[in-house]
């Protein structure tokens, strides 16, 4: 008797959402620190520093955590809707428009008009999908979210723990992030096709700009 292998379920989050909210992190706590030494002159504390950049993750990190489960919720009210339209539509034309669009572009050069003709039955078939709701799977995907941003704060506040001296544990703390970044493009660049220092090289200006935005914009 062959043996039987169970498929692994889907992550609740993708490779590139983990990487978004780990790279959203590493921005937040970066905008902050660097923030108090340029507004306190390079005398900000080292307890203000670390407060600061802990505190701002941890609130932004609950907060993206709330909008990953209302993007969650959208998204299924929105595929309702697409059904119901397809259901009411004023011609088959009409309604292979919305098939298409729900459909992603790359693979809509490969749906033909039989596949059309099922899809359109698989939408007119039975009940329309139940009203959008949360599921246990979005919950955990919620405070992964928040861990992800919290926890790249981590690495990045450790200086501050072990250094009385405030240039110092900034210095360091600075090239921590780099070295994240630097790993985060590198995961990037495998994940999606691109060259991986060319993608380390490109997430460390792309921190860096947007730390600077932040910053510039008071932030």
């Amino acid at each position: 008797m062959k043996p039987t292998h169970r498929a692994l379920p889907a992550a609740v989050l993708d490779p590139a959402d983990r990487m978004s909210e780990t790279l959203f992190g590493i921005i937040m706590a970066l905008s902050f620190t660097c923030t108090l030494s340029v507004s306190a002159g390079g005398t900000a504390t080292v307890h203000t520093m670390l407060w600061a950049a802990l505190g701002s993750n941890l609130a932004w990190g609950v907060v993206d955590g709330v909008m990953y489960l209302l993007t969650n919720l959208t998204d299924r009210g929105h595929q309702r809707t697409v059904v119901r339209s397809i259901r009411t539509a004023a011609s088959t034309e009409q309604a292979d428009a919305l098939i298409l669009g729900a459909i992603p572009e790359v693979l809509a050069p490969a749906i033909g008009p039989a596949d059309l003709a099922r899809l359109r039955d698989v939408a007119n078939a039975g009940e329309l999908p139940p009203p959008p709701r949360l599921h246990g799977r979005d919950f955990i995907g919620a405070v992964g979210v928040a861990l992800l941003v919290i926890g790249a704060t981590v690495p990045i506040a450790i200086p501050f723990m072990l250094s009385h001296d405030p240039r110092t544990a900034l210095r360091v703390s600075n090239g921590i992030a780099l070295l994240m970044l630097f790993g985060l493009g590198w995961g990037l660049g495998r994940y999606s096709g691109f060259p991986p220092l060319g993608a380390s090289l490109g997430m460390i200006g792309l921190g860096a700009a947007c730390v600077g935005v932040t910053i510039a914009l008071g932030g």
